[in-house]
């Protein structure tokens, strides 16, 4: 069995499909963990988490390539919505570095007081980290209480970087990404030990060997879990029975 710990199933390239979750039970991947984006993608989340409700989990949170000049109205949305329901992570949360720094000390404001929403309700967080990994770090770092956990999705730091994610307790989100060759992540996964991994599709992007290119769905997990195995020269069930606990442990 596989889970799948991020994956945008209301993107508008996957939910006209209802198939697609149908697709991922099939390949075993039994769990998938929705990330919000903003107060647009709340309805289209909320239909498949009831739809699915023994599979698909959502999550409550503010992604920071969706903060701008009305992100104090989008927290607020968020806070709503993490008093009145049942969510399993505070996510997609963090900081992105690629597309534009002009909200970036708003992007900082909006983790940061996220991370709080996550210990007030006792909820793991999943972390957006693009080119800001190590301010990233530093946050979590300053506001670990001994009890914050979660995940650095689509990990792409190095390997300093990922033992100190690992030290503060958290784990690393793994992807396509490890299956291309360019990717430098298969030297860093050979140090890091699985009981610090999980899988994810972060679909409909970032689809792994042989699908890169084309949409990503959750049911391409196991593409992913089978080059962790190679590099680790371990089965795909270890994979499979390793990182699922992981989750298990992370979102309770």
């Amino acid at each position: 069995m596989f889970t799948d710990t991020h994956t945008h199933l209301y993107s508008e390239k996957l939910i006209h499909d209802e198939t697609q979750v149908e697709r991922a039970i099939a390949a075993g991947v039994t769990k998938l963990y929705m990330p919000n984006c903003d107060s647009l993608t709340v309805a289209g989340m909320l239909q498949i988490a009831n739809k699915w409700p023994e599979h698909c989990m959502p999550m409550m949170g503010l992604h920071p390539c969706h903060v701008n000049e009305k992100y104090k109205e989008e927290l607020d949305v968020v806070a709503d919505w993490l008093a009145k329901r049942k969510f399993f992570a505070v996510g997609e949360i963090g900081l992105d570095y690629h597309w534009d720094l002009t909200f970036k000390s708003e992007q900082i404001e909006a983790f940061e007081t996220q991370i709080d929403w996550a210990q007030q309700y006792e909820l793991p967080i999943v972390i957006h980290s693009r080119e800001s990994t190590a301010d990233c770090i530093e946050i979590v770092r300053k506001k670990q209480n001994g009890r914050l956990n979660g995940i650095f999705h689509c990990f792409s730091g190095n390997i300093k970087e990922a033992e100190q994610i690992v030290d503060l307790g958290f784990y690393l989100g793994i992807g396509g990404v490890v299956t291309y060759k360019t990717s430098t992540l298969p030297e860093i996964i050979k140090e890091i030990s699985l009981e610090h991994i999980v899988l994810e599709t972060d679909a409909p992007y970032l689809a792994p060997v042989p699908y890169r290119g084309k949409r990503n769905e959750s049911a391409y997990i196991p593409y992913i879990a089978q080059k962790i195995a190679d590099i680790k020269n371990c089965t795909l069930d270890e994979v499979a029975s390793i990182t699922t606990a992981n989750a298990q442990r992370i979102f309770r």
